[in-house]
């Protein structure tokens, strides 16, 4: 798992880990304009994202939610899910993970534009 204030890339964006503990753990999540996170699901966590900046599509299982900067939606342990970035400035949010792992082998992907699926 990074460490409490480290930086990691990825071809859509970065995030930065701001905090966390054994149950928790709080990142600032940074999403390109035009691009997304691969769907995915975790199998012993759940997420929270709030939104600080910029415009977001949200895919849940099988439902789109679009979503503002002071919007937040709740990512349940095991639900299909991604975030895109539907604006022209970067999309950032604060994702705030609860439950037993959080380390990056605990992402099941179906689909990935980085093919990474």
């Amino acid at each position: 798992m990074r460490g409490i204030g480290e930086t990691d890339r990825r071809p859509w964006g970065e995030f930065t880990v701001l905090a966390g503990d054994g149950d928790f753990r709080i990142k600032r999540v940074s999403v390109e304009p035009a691009r997304r996170l691969s769907l995915q699901r975790h199998g012993k966590r759940s997420e929270h994202w709030f939104i600080l900046r910029g415009k977001a599509r949200v895919t849940r299982d099988e439902r789109e939610i679009l979503l503002e900067a002071g919007d937040s939606v709740d990512i349940p342990q095991g639900a299909w899910h991604r975030i895109e970035n539907t604006g022209g400035e970067p999309l950032v949010f604060i994702e705030i993970q609860t439950g037993q792992a959080f380390e990056e082998d605990d992402i099941e992907r179906r689909e990935d534009d980085f093919g990474r699926s």
